[in-house]
């Protein structure tokens, strides 16, 4: 956005329409820290913009001297003699009342007209030209040639390959849900069955959502704070509690891949140390497959070589008795998670230069071992059958609403909205980018993957039924269980196991760093957005983000550390991220305006999108997500772990985590509602209305919205006359002379 000039007193911008000059000052003010940078509406003081006095004068005179701003009080009036002409800019709601201009009014042609916007900038017009005859004016890039205006605000960074958008965007949505999450639920909900309800609410819920966020952030083209400032400020505090909830998920997500990290470590040995039972960490109680497993010999106390390698040995749960004891942090799994954040720095210090690299790597390789696992998964003995209990549909179970929630569930927290981070990468698209295509693509990928991950999962699992004698499902677990109990065993009886173990932990440390740096970069982005000092020390404030989730995330390297894990997992993410979601949704399509929307999209990709996602943007989604908001809060029932009830205290501290991201909303409202001036009905009217317009869509969309001022001239400066303010954004782009004799209007 093009700014005056730093150090100047006034800028003021000149329009010549039908041999009539018009000169809009705009006296120009520091901020309180220096900056050039002009303020919104939220910053704008009514009284420098409505209820105010003009004076205008012939073109002879002096600009400065007759272009001033009168009080009303004639005793402190300074203007010149010459002015001949003044009039009154009104506040919208005055509008209606008073008298009409009179008839015999006149406007004096080459008038030069002053209005005060303090701390605000001009906004040009959109084509370049005087919109009477065509003849082009002075445009942006000449006032900025000519030293007229400075852009100060430094050109936002692309993607240097649209490969490295796409392999970002599905290395976020592709993490360690996709493997240890979506194989579960499919095959507890009905097998093939599943596939209905979860595509069902794919197409309805998952897609539109992802669809919009990548659209909303293009063409925004800022973070997950300021775009909500061009959309609907009265919802500026979701950005906030995005960044509260991807903090609280770096925590705890980092320290699993610290786990991932600890058993990789651990795998550069001549065998892995989960293969037998004997060790100083195991019970009597413990046997392994490798050794011969007798199923007459096992009872309800029996537990596998690799569950109490994991119990026992990497997480030392025996020293905690719960989440009021979780004891000391232990310094090897300490030393990994440093690790991991040092990784995480690293690749996100220089912004999408660095991470843009990373991904390439680190999305790329979890299909490479995927396919791997897949094909050696396939040959082994029992494969099939895993695979048929997966895919098996029991129809029946479509009767059951809850599979139907937990497909909505599945596809919301699979494909990610909400976290901020679809608006974080998007934002660096280029601005013609076809967000549509790439929504459609790494939707299906993503998916897909879930899908593949299924098969890769249960050949496993039925190999391990078969060596157990058990059936599948007394096999199958989700979450940790899954990638550190039940994966590592069957790993440990397989031929070269340690190459087996080194592929797939590297697998799990790659897709959840994909994860990592999609949330973190959300953070990042809405903060440097919207504190431009921050912008070019990237590096100390991503240092100093990673030094705060790494102190957050000592307690979960602790004894008792799964006990902390599972309430930040219960608490942190899934409730809030719905109702943000929500208000996402209905601040976009309700109050933006689903048509407005849409207008955005097609100035970016050509064509407007279709009945169908309008529809879902306006209604299916939001009641939707409303639903599971309300489903989700009802459904609740405490926490538990491997038996372990959580006590109400820690419940509470849940409720409070919970409560930080979502009281950010109403919080904001409420605080916008008491700083800005005016009625409550100004307020309203300012605060469900974009308080600024992306500078860089100036001349692509033609007027995104502007305010419009209808100035009566009088001769008569005590008279009272109405006029028209239509506050949709901070910046004069339309101010209109009346002349009463002809009502001919000059527009500017």
């Amino acid at each position: 956005m093009s700014r005056p000039i730093k150090d100047s007193r006034e800028q003021s911008i000149h329009h010549t329409y039908d041999n009539t000059a018009f000169t809009i000052s705009y006296p120009f003010n520091e901020n309180d820290v220096g900056s050039c940078e002009s303020r919104t509406r939220q910053d704008l003081e009514l009284k420098n913009v409505t209820q105010q006095s003009w004076e205008a004068s012939p073109p002879g005179a002096d600009r400065r001297g007759n272009t001033r701003f009168t009080d009303g009080n004639k005793k402190h009036d300074k203007l010149r003699e010459s002015a001949t002409y003044s009039g009154y800019i009104a506040l919208e709601e005055e509008t209606g009342i008073g008298r009409k201009p009179d008839p015999r009014d006149s406007v004096t042609p080459r008038l030069t007209l002053q209005c005060n916007m303090s701390l605000s900038s001009p906004f040009l017009t959109p084509n370049g030209t005087d919109g009477v005859n065509e003849k082009p004016t002075d445009s942006q890039e000449e006032l900025e040639k000519n030293g007229k205006l400075e852009n100060i605000e430094p050109e936002r960074e692309t993607w240097g390959k649209k490969v490295d958008f796409l392999l970002s965007v599905i290395g976020f949505a592709v993490d360690l849900g996709n493997v240890w999450r979506f194989p579960y639920i499919c095959y507890k909900n009905g097998g093939g069955a599943f596939l209905i309800p979860y595509i069902i609410m794919l197409v309805f819920l998952g897609i539109p959502l992802f669809y919009m966020e990548l659209a909303l952030g293009q063409y925004q083209r800022c973070g997950a704070i300021n775009v909500w400032q061009r959309i609907c400020p009265m919802f500026t505090g979701i950005g906030y509690g995005i960044c509260f909830v991807a903090t609280f998920v770096g925590m705890y997500y980092n320290t699993i891949i610290a786990y991932a990290l600890y058993y990789l470590v651990m795998s550069f040995r001549a065998e892995v140390p989960w293969t037998h039972c004997g060790n100083e960490w195991n019970t009597p109680f413990c046997v392994s497959v490798v050794d011969g497993y007798n199923k007459s010999l096992v009872t309800n106390d029996t537990m596998l070589a690799a569950s109490e390698y994991y119990l026992f040995k990497v997480l030392e749960i025996q020293k905690s008795s719960g989440v009021e004891d979780v004891g000391a942090p232990k310094w090897d799994l300490l030393l990994c998670l440093v690790g991991v954040f040092v990784v995480v720095y690293f690749c996100l210090w220089k912004g999408i230069k660095s991470s843009g690299k990373a991904v390439w790597v680190t999305a790329t390789l979890p299909y490479i071992v995927l396919l791997i696992l897949l094909i050696r998964g396939c040959t082994l003995p029992g494969a099939a059958n895993g695979v048929l209990y997966y895919l098996r549909p029991q129809w029946h179970r479509l009767k059951d609403v809850n599979v139907w929630l937990d497909a909505a569930t599945q596809v919301f927290f699979s494909l990610g909205p909400g976290f901020g981070t679809l608006l974080a990468l998007s934002s660096y698209n280029k601005f013609h980018n076809n967000c549509y295509l790439d929504a459609m693509v790494t939707s299906v990928i993503n998916c897909l993957t879930s899908f593949l991950a299924g098969f890769v999962v249960f050949s496993v699992l039925g190999y391990m039924a078969l060596l157990q004698g058990r059936d599948i499902d007394k096999v199958a677990v989700e979450g940790p269980g899954l990638v550190f109990v039940v994966y590592p065993e069957a790993i440990a009886s397989l031929d070269g196991s340690i190459f087996w173990s080194i592929i797939f932990f590297l697998m799990l440390i790659t897709l959840g760093l994909d994860s990592t740096f999609g949330g973190l970069e959300a953070v990042i982005t809405a903060v440097c957005d919207n504190f431009g000092v921050l912008r070019n020390k990237r590096e100390l404030f991503v240092l100093s983000l990673v030094i705060y989730c790494f102190l957050g995330a000592i307690s979960t390297t602790t004894y008792g550390g799964q006990f902390v894990i599972n309430l930040l997992d219960r608490h942190a993410a899934p409730i809030s991220l719905i109702f943000i979601c929500f208000c996402e949704a209905i601040a976009v399509s309700w109050f933006y305006g689903v048509q407005r929307f849409s207008n955005d999209i097609k100035s970016m990709v050509g064509f407007e999108p279709g009945i169908f996602w309008k529809v879902c943007w306006v209604a299916i989604c939001p009641i939707s997500l409303l639903l599971l908001f309300v489903l989700s809060i009802w459904a609740y029932s405490g926490i538990q772990l491997d038996g372990y009830t959580y006590p109400d205290w820690s419940v509470a501290i849940g409720w409070c985590i919970t409560c930080s991201s979502l009281i950010c909303i109403p919080l904001y409202i409420v605080f916008n509602i008491f700083t800005t001036r005016g009625t409550l009905k100004q307020k309203l009217v300012r605060l469900l209305k974009p308080a600024s317009v992306p500078g860089h869509v100036h001349g692509v969309n033609g007027y995104a919205g502007h305010d419009t001022y209808e100035v009566y001239p009088i001769q008569n400066s005590n008279t009272q006359i109405e006029t028209m303010h239509a506050n949709s954004l901070p910046y004069i782009t339309n101010v209109q002379m009346k002349g009463a004799q002809d009502n001919t209007e000059i527009t500017s």
